[in-house]
């Protein structure tokens, strides 16, 4: 992907969600079960950075552990929406390609829903070794991303469409690269928000090149599939 596309594509996205922040923090007041046992990997005394943490669902199930948690995000308005819901943590206005922390700082990064957001192999590249950086030595990154392959919402036929596009040469996307629309309560598009549809295979691969070695790699299909990863420094 041409590098300005991309930064495009991050400003982009940033701008979306500070748009729909307040609905999306709304769709997220429940916690979902596959966050509450990822969450279990958390020890007592754990240093915790959320590295994309929207408007805090994370810290609702970290709250009452005893732990060092800190939630950055790019989006201000989300931000803003956390310390007002969680006041009892720490969130920082940040970039996740950029972390403001000293190497070795946490025993747990967690990357919830955020890398499939990150536009062209170099980026996510990037994302990843941040983490890695950020990580302590045996530190855990705990990921999740969207599984478009299997979303029970025509996921692949939104893949077909790009890749379609793609062969005629009418996108600047990436191969696996899509738009999903982002709909208010009364059905209207307000957001086109950008996605990268990962394999296992893709996603296993990426996750070796920036250094970690991979504990488990999953998949589970629910109402909205997702894919896992735990990998270790």
């Amino acid at each position: 992907m041409n590098k300005d596309y991309a930064q495009f594509l991050l400003g982009k996205t940033k701008k979306d969600y500070n748009l729909i922040s307040q609905q999306f923090a709304s769709t997220r007041q429940i916690v979902q079960r596959d966050i509450i046992e990822l969450a279990d990997l958390v020890n007592s005394g754990d240093k915790v950075l959320d590295s994309g943490c929207g408007s805090g669902r994370l810290y609702q199930v970290l709250k009452n552990k005893n732990i060092d948690y800190i939630g950055t995000d790019v989006s201000d308005a989300l931000i803003r929406i956390a310390r007002t819901q969680h006041s009892g943590a720490r969130f920082l206005i940040a970039d996740s390609l950029n972390l403001p922390f000293k190497p070795d700082s946490f025993d747990k990064v967690f990357s919830v829903a955020v890398l499939h957001h990150i536009p062209s192999k170099e980026l996510r590249l990037r994302y990843l070794t941040e983490a890695y950086r950020v990580l302590m030595p045996g530190g855990l990154l705990i990921l999740r991303v969207w599984n478009l392959w299997q979303a029970k919402k025509a996921g692949w036929k939104k893949i077909l469409k790009y890749t379609v596009l793609k062969f005629l040469g009418k996108t600047r996307l990436d191969w696996l690269d899509i738009f999903a629309p982002w709909k208010n309560p009364e059905g209207k598009i307000v957001a086109e928000l950008y996605f990268h549809c990962f394999t296992k295979n893709e996603l296993k691969k990426l996750t070796e090149q920036a250094g970690f070695k991979i504990k488990k790699l999953w998949q589970e299909k629910s109402n909205i599939p997702n894919l896992y990863l735990i990998a270790k420094k």
